[in-house]
């Protein structure tokens, strides 16, 4: 996959995740959303034969919610 793609994937996932769900509400919550994406990704990493879209998107998803991460729950410098 060429970078410009790769961006896009991750792109459309945050998109897609923030208009569904919002800002993360503390940083816990955002470890728990990466967690969790991130157990999806392993699940689908350790199946016989990994479907290649499966795995591009769990790994978008995965660098979705670090962008998310970053963008709700690290502050700004004042």
């Amino acid at each position: 996959m060429r970078r410009d793609e790769a961006e896009a994937l991750v792109s459309f996932e945050l998109t897609k995740a923030t208009q569904k769900h919002g800002a993360l509400a503390s940083p816990h919550e955002g470890y728990a959303v990466i967690l969790e994406e991130l157990d999806e990704l392993w699940d689908e990493i350790k199946k016989q034969h990994p479907d290649p879209d499966a795995l591009a998107k769990e790994a978008a998803q995965v660098a979705a919610m670090g962008l998310r991460f970053l963008m709700d729950c690290v502050p700004e410098d004042e």
